[in-house]
């Protein structure tokens, strides 16, 4: 097993824990409020890796004391923001139209890749990327082209285009801005910026709004996102950029709508059609073509 293949799993792991976080967005709409799932989820993570951190982050103080601007602006790009904005979206728009508007990601990873780094994708990336497309739409129109000609888009939508324009964003800062910082030694000094930022905002819902309500539900939705969708992932998504670069990684976001749909038949007894393997099948070779093609 080398890095690039740990990187790999990784990326698998991240997609499979993003599908989760996506149900739980589309579960809980209009019951949670979303500024708070994302506030409280964040702390809790902060809560929950701290004690694992604290000798690192004294240890990388004047590193990272050095470098506190640029932690400061890609903790607010990721945690501040990305999931902040998925979670508001999914208030007034579609499980489709999020995902749809999720694979720009590549998109945009190429874009900011291109603009920051002056690296264009490689033709296998571009390959993998056009084969992992065209499975994810499959599965979206589930067999039927004409389904997302009849699609209509709103202002839920356009947060969630600024949620993937500042997660690849993210991604390719994380790639230019390389410290020599352990992986949860990092995640632990983002938490510390992150949720500070989240703190007006949280406080303003809570006074518009009103707050999360206790019950099983909301707690059970937070110890996901905390564990799951923010420590897992994260970490396994900053290898994975570090790895084999924001471009390539950024493909593995194709994964989630085809694993969201597989939760879906194992969790919520969903049917499992010709479409769903179809497309899973064609994003699989994508990302097989992308990470292993020279």
């Amino acid at each position: 097993m080398t890095l690039r293949h740990w990187a790999v799993i990784g990326l698998l792991i991240t997609a499979l824990a993003w599908a989760g976080n996506a149900l739980i967005a589309r579960g809980t709409a209009g019951m949670l409020p979303p500024i708070s799932l994302s506030f409280w989820r964040w702390t809790l993570a902060l809560l929950l890796l701290l004690p694992f951190t604290i000798t690192g982050l004294w240890r990388y103080r004047r590193l990272l004391l050095e470098n506190w601007m640029r932690v400061a602006i890609l903790a607010a790009l990721s945690i501040s923001s990305y999931n902040t904005l998925l979670y508001q979206a999914a208030q007034s728009t579609g499980a489709i139209n999020l995902t749809l508007v999720g694979t720009g990601l590549p998109v945009t990873a190429f874009f900011w890749s291109v603009l920051l780094l002056r690296q264009w994708p490689a033709r296998a990336t571009l390959c993998g990327a056009l084969l992992g497309l065209c499975g994810l739409l499959l599965i979206l129109a589930g067999g039927q082209p004409a389904r997302l000609l009849g699609l209509q888009f709103n202002d839920g939508d356009l947060i969630m285009l600024v949620a993937v324009f500042s997660w690849g964003l993210y991604s390719v800062l994380l790639q230019r801005w390389v410290m020599p910082v352990p992986g949860l030694v990092l995640m632990a000094a983002m938490l510390l910026c992150g949720v500070p930022l989240l703190i007006p905002f949280f406080l303003w819902e809570l006074a518009h709004v009103g707050s999360m309500p206790i019950t099983w539900q909301a707690a059970g939705a937070v110890s996901y996102t905390a564990v799951f969708a923010s420590l897992v992932a994260y970490v396994a998504w900053n290898n994975g950029v570090k790895v084999l670069g924001p471009a390539t990684a950024s493909l593995f976001s194709y994964l989630v709508p085809a694993f969201t749909a597989l939760l879906g038949v194992l969790l919520l007894g969903e049917q499992l059609h010709w479409y769903h393997l179809a497309g899973g099948a064609l994003t699989f070779t994508g990302l097989i073509v992308a990470t292993r093609w020279r």
